[in-house]
């Protein structure tokens, strides 16, 4: 047999799309929800304290530990099935009950999570919910029920996967601090389907609740990108002026740059992960594949009447600081073109001065050059007389005649001489 050897993440990678399966339910039953997440920096928070808190849950009802690098896990907690999963910036336990309980959504069932527990939790909770399944009665009777349960202005119902089922919540927070879920399979409807439906309505419910954090983060940095605007649009205006100074200018757009680089550096992860959150919700909704209910609001309907907007606001916030920070740049690339321009004309002034004195200094040069000459030529021509003084004796020529016969001799001795001591120079 021949031996292939396997990528050493094969199993691992194949594992990881069976590693969450979803939950078998049966009708009637409520699934109390939590989502965990740290207040600051959660991506790259310690992750092992996210296990530790679940261990620390697992260990009051004597069930087995998770792996020491589990990012799941399920099992029995005394008489209720807890499912536990860990993500990016949060984690999610999803505690099952059988029965309906004595009331609806009694808060109650949330004492399956012991207070003392909560608070020692790593984090902060992003959203909790109370998914209440009970088998489908008749129309008539879903409507007494939800129109009971949640606020009428807020609800979405809807029949889904080709009318196997029939959910509806308000997505607002009750009185106890959880959304409440209600769910109607009818009675052909899978356990597997059951959970499916389930699970992707807890689903939308914390993906809305992530990804709103990215409004929230907007309506923060709003207030302080108006001013960096205002800033920007008078440091621009400026450069039209012909008395405002270039370097003054230049260095307030490059302050406001920083500044602008900054935020983005600090918005970039937060805008990344609201637009991943929003595409999750929106294909969470696409696959229930809604029916309208009683001509009641969808689901999709109240995403988009009250989610979308939000999340517009947030890509809008996102292209702004983007285009403001462009803005910065080009136009400290404009000043700085403004500025090497002004620069190379003074460097051409200054050049020009200098063509000027190298001339006068190379006229004065010559003149100096004509003087040494005469001086030179003088005490070599008296030198020359008194050296040659004797011969005029023996020839009858007098001294000033003598002088007056090497006096051009040597000026041109000296000259050529001069000049070419200046040609060696140079």
């Amino acid at each position: 047999m021949t031996t292939f050897e396997d990528h050493p993440l094969r199993y691992a990678l194949a594992n990881e799309l069976h590693a969450r399966p979803f939950p078998q339910l049966a009708a009637p039953c409520r699934a109390i929800f939590l989502a965990v997440k740290h207040p600051v920096d959660a991506a790259s928070r310690d992750k092992d304290a996210d296990r530790k808190h679940l261990c620390a849950l697992l260990d009051r009802h004597g069930a087995s530990h998770p792996n020491p690098d589990a990012t799941h896990w399920s099992g029995q907690i005394g008489k209720y099935y807890l499912k536990w999963e860990q993500h990016t910036e949060f984690v999610t336990y999803t505690v099952f009950m059988e029965g309906l309980g004595e009331r609806p959504f009694d808060p109650v069932d949330f004492g399956v999570f012991p207070e003392d527990w909560l608070t020692e939790a790593p984090g902060v909770r992003v959203t909790s919910a109370m998914v209440r399944i009970e088998p489908r009665p008749s129309d008539e009777e879903i409507t007494n029920k939800v129109e009971d349960w949640f606020v009428a202005e807020s609800l979405a119902i809807s029949r889904v996967l080709d009318d196997e089922a029939v959910v509806a919540a308000d997505f607002r927070i009750d009185s106890a601090g959880h959304t409440r879920i209600a769910v109607f399979p009818s009675a052909n409807t899978g356990a597997r389907r059951i959970g499916r439906v389930v699970q992707r309505l807890c689903e939308i419910e914390t993906y809305k609740s992530m990804s709103m954090l990215g409004l929230a983060r907007v309506r923060a940095m709003s207030s302080e990108l108006g001013q960096i605007d205002g800033q920007l649009t008078s440091l621009i205006s400026n450069m039209t002026q012909h008395d405002a100074q270039p370097e003054e200018v230049l260095e307030g757009l490059l302050k406001i740059s920083a500044h602008l680089e900054n935020l983005q550096a600090q918005s970039s992860f937060r805008f990344g992960a609201t637009g991943a959150y929003e595409a999750i919700v929106n294909q969470r909704i696409e696959v229930l594949r809604e029916g309208r209910f009683a001509g009641r609001q969808t689901f999709a309907e109240f995403m988009m009447r009250r989610y979308d907007p939000a999340m517009r606001t947030v890509k809008s916030s996102e292209s702004r600081l983007a285009s403001m920070g462009e803005r910065a740049i080009r136009a400290a690339q404009l000043l700085q073109t403004r500025v090497d321009v002004d620069r190379s004309a003074q460097n051409q002034a200054l050049l020009e001065s200098m063509d000027r004195r190298a001339d006068l200094q190379l006229r004065l040069q010559e003149t100096v050059e004509g003087l040494s000459v005469v001086a030179i030529s003088y005490y070599a021509v008296s030198l020359a007389s008194y050296v040659l003084a004797p011969l005029g004796k023996t020839v009858g020529m007098e001294k000033t005649t003598l002088t007056a016969l090497v006096t051009l001799p040597v000026v041109l001795i000296v000259y050529l001489a001069i000049r070419r001591i200046r040609n060696q120079v140079h």
